[in-house]
């Protein structure tokens, strides 16, 4: 498949490059998707929550009752779960949710999700930049002329431009990334996807090589 390449300006320059079809143009694995949006989840949890059972409540271990005769249900200590204050049970503790995942599957999922964003014409491809300094006024005229303005975007860099970074940080739902970091959760939550012409190449000559 081959895309327009735009300016800054939101106009063609009458130059169209040719997308690679093993990255763009795969059949999408739905599963694969899955895993990989699942573990990019997971991977940022804390797993700091934390709940305290009757163990480790303070208050006295002395039976509250006698056993039987009393015609209500038995009951130990003071800690019991079925009083109010008492221990909870089965409670969450702190844990790692982080789950390994095969690199073919990751490699797959991210696949699948850029060749349903091509479907979807989620992909744009924009004529390299440079901002003088830093100004998000600037970058927010740049997503207007693209009529991006509101949306979620990700614009990819062949290299890091602290400029361009620093410009799109105040915006709400603008980001900007690197093409080796380009994952599938992102992809996929993104409304598109604005490659520059250098990250294009890059990212497919970083992934054909895999």
């Amino acid at each position: 498949m081959e895309l327009t390449v735009h300016n800054i300006k939101g106009e063609a320059t009458g130059k169209k490059v040719k997308l690679d079809d093993s990255i763009f143009g795969i059949e999408p694995n739905d599963h694969a998707i899955y895993l990989d949006a699942k573990q990019y989840m997971a991977n940022r949890r804390h797993g700091t929550h934390d709940s305290r059972e009757r163990s480790d409540l303070r208050g006295s271990s002395r039976k509250i009752k006698r056993q039987k005769g009393t015609g209500t249900a038995r009951a130990g200590d003071i800690k019991n779960p079925l009083f109010r204050g008492g221990g909870r049970v089965f409670g969450p503790h702190p844990h790692d949710y982080r789950f390994k995942l095969n690199k073919k599957v990751k490699r797959l999922a991210r696949f699948s999700a850029l060749s349903y964003k091509v479907k979807d014409e989620g992909i744009l491809v924009v004529e390299d930049f440079k901002l003088e300094s830093p100004k998000t006024k600037d970058y927010q005229r740049i997503l207007e002329s693209l009529k991006l303005d509101g949306k979620k975007t990700i614009l990819v860099l062949n290299e890091p431009d602290k400029n361009i970074t620093l410009s799109a940080r105040n915006i709400p739902k603008a980001k900007v990334m690197k093409a080796d970091s380009l994952n599938t959760y992102e992809i996929l939550n993104a409304n598109k996807i604005v490659f520059l012409e250098s990250s294009l190449k890059t990212f497919e000559e970083m992934f054909s090589k895999q």
